[in-house]
């Protein structure tokens, strides 16, 4: 069950930091909503004078003024035409208020998303990153909508409070009845409707993360045959999801007519007493039409009060999960150093140790003291089982992630003291999983980048010459401009894998890191990509984590990691001779890319 004083309490808060954040919008929102409120109060004392001045004289005269029947018309038409610029104001300024907080929030949850490691971001389900920047946001905000009419429904209830008093002070106690009720109602509603609507809103988030699973995981769910154990996986908690919907339907389908129901009923009341009191001229009819109409008024604004109080279970819940993300703590520090070398990187790991941290916040070691050199413009071929560390090292090549202990250096600078953005001017590095986004062959390759623009392309023709790719995109329906599909799924796996290599070249990097970024293309086309980066013109040093022996055979260098450590390093031969633990290895590597040569040659095994 959810603490109610912590929920309005939390509620409060969060209507604040929106008000802070959209102060301008809201104070237009309110100042119409003020004059909706008060206009809507002054509508029954429109209607109770033009009862006075226009319905009641006719009756005694045998004969209607059309004088008074114009002013009693202009008086109507003066109030209802300041009743509906008052709704226009707080309509039009609180879906402002409500669109410009989301807008706002989803930019500082994405750009918390970009600064955050990625360790972190391997502790959270992408589902639930999704449903932080989308569904939470606006979940959060989504009560700056009623709010401007409820603040404008106080209004009006203390101005229709007053005109009572002042028409008729017995028929203003039946409103001062009327309402508390109201009020004890709406709390009863929040009371009811805190849980549900934070249960559902938490379920939303659980939808999420299984739909997301669903789409990323979707060619192994059909391989395996799992789809309808995925479907059932994704309706259970679906179903959970539509019952605490209709159970929050439910409540609100219970409350909703009762609060209609009370200012219906405090209508019959005044009419049931002020029809006697009429007759015996201690009142007037018109005082009793002014107090029986604004009854009939209060029926729909009054909801709004129970709307943000519905509403703010939903939104003290959607802050806390977006609040969550913006108070999240790490990401990378910079300095004030600059890469401004020329040509290939030298690159050093000096005792550098490093580990994860796993879904329960505990530290699982990956590198321990790794010290080694890469010379500028050499390649080198770091090789390990699966598990060692490879991927690891091109992370930290590429200050995706910072040291533990020890320094990673470029021209003998140490990452961490670089300024942003430095690192990726001179580092470039091809991941194991390749993506491409669902945009053009030149897109992906340039990424929006002015800087790589030209009129012929030819820096991305170079890129992708150098890539092996030039032919194949060449031959594609549109060349440059062809749709590559989501994570381009109209490609090859091998051409996905040139693609995200020519996407690094372009940049030219001084450094480029390859982890296992060609495992997918032929090994002679593998051959001449690593031939045509060592004859470079402009000179680039190449770390390639490596698994083919043709591939590592091209390397000036092989480092061997084993368990996270440096374990042996020379050249290929040198290893081959030396290392019993690399030649298995290696020769294990060679095995198994044979048999899967073999399997797809349809030989048998």
């Amino acid at each position: 069950m959810t603490d109610r004083p912590y929920t309005l309490r939390r509620g409060v808060f969060v209507l604040g930091q929106g008000i802070r954040r959209a102060p301008g919008t809201f104070a237009v929102a309110v100042v119409g909503s003020t004059l909706y409120g008060v206009m809507t109060a002054g509508t029954a004392w429109a209607l109770g004078r033009g009862t006075a001045a226009v319905i009641t004289p006719p009756f005694p005269a045998g004969r209607l003024d059309a004088g008074r029947l114009a002013g009693g018309a202009g008086l109507m038409s003066a109030v209802v035409l300041l009743l509906v610029v008052g709704v226009v104001l707080r309509r039009v300024a609180a879906g402002r208020t409500v669109y410009d907080l989301g807008a706002i929030y989803r930019r500082r949850v994405t750009a918390q998303y970009l600064r955050l490691p990625l360790s972190w971001h391997g502790r959270h389900p992408a589902g639930q990153l999704l449903s932080n920047a989308n569904a939470d946001v606006e979940a959060t905000w989504q009560v700056f909508a009623p709010l401007p009419m409820a603040i404008g429904v106080v209004v009006m209830l203390v101005v229709a409070a007053v005109s009572m008093v002042l028409a008729d002070p017995v028929l203003a106690l039946i409103g001062l009845c009327v309402f508390p009720i109201v009020f004890v109602v709406n709390v009863l509603f929040q009371r009811r409707m805190s849980p549900r609507v934070t249960l559902a809103q938490q379920l939303r988030a659980d939808v999420s993360d299984v739909a997301h699973e669903s789409f990323e995981g979707a060619m192994v769910i059909k391989a395996m045959g799992r789809e309808a154990g995925e479907t059932a996986r994704f309706a259970t908690t679906a179903h959970r999801l539509r019952a605490a919907n209709i159970d929050v339907g439910r409540t609100r389908g219970v409350f909703d007519p009762i609060m209609e129901a009370i200012p219906s009923l405090g209508t019959l009341a005044v009419l049931a007493v002020g029809a006697p009191r009429v007759a015996s001229g201690a009142t007037t009819a018109a005082d009793v039409v002014q107090v029986a109409y604004l009854f009939s008024l209060l029926a729909f604004p009054v909801r709004a009060l129970g709307w943000v109080l519905g509403e703010l279970p939903r939104s003290v819940v959607g802050w806390d999960r977006v609040d969550a993300v913006l108070r999240a703590t790490g990401g990378l520090a910079y300095g004030e150093a600059t890469l401004v070398g020329v040509g290939a990187a030298a690159v050093s790991l000096q005792h550098v140790d490093f580990a994860h941290v796993d879904v329960e916040g505990r530290a699982v070691p990956a590198l321990t003291d790794v010290t080694f050199d890469v010379a500028p413009g050499s390649t080198t071929a770091v090789v390990g089982a699966t598990g060692s560390g490879k991927s690891t090292i091109t992370a930290l090549l590429a200050r995706l992630v910072d040291p533990d202990r020890g320094s990673v250096s470029i021209d003998g600078v140490d990452l961490r003291e670089v300024v942003e953005g430095g690192v990726a001017g001179a580092a470039s590095l091809v991941a194991q999983q390749t993506f491409l986004f669902d945009d053009t062959v030149r897109g992906n390759i340039t990424l929006g980048d002015p800087t790589l623009d030209d009129p012929d392309d030819r820096r991305v023709w170079a890129a992708l010459r150098l890539a092996q790719a030039d032919a194949f995109v060449a031959g594609l329906a549109h060349g440059l401009d062809t749709q590559v599909g989501e994570r381009g799924t109209t490609l090859s796996g091998g051409q996905r894998q040139r693609i995200a290599l020519a996407r690094a070249l372009v940049r030219r990097p001084r450094l480029l890191v390859l982890d296992d970024a060609t495992s997918a293309v032929d090994p002679h086309v593998e051959a001449a990509i690593l031939a045509g980066l060592r004859g470079a013109g402009d000179g680039t040093t190449v770390v390639v984590v490596a698994y083919r022996k043709a591939t590592i055979a091209l390397a000036d260098d092989v480092v061997l990691v084993e368990h996270g450590r440096v374990i042996d390093r020379g050249s290929h031969a040198d290893l081959s001779r030396r290392s019993a633990p690399y030649r298995h290895l290696v020769e294990a590597y060679e095995r198994e890319a044979q048999a899967r040569a073999d399997a797809e040659a349809g030989v048998p095994a």
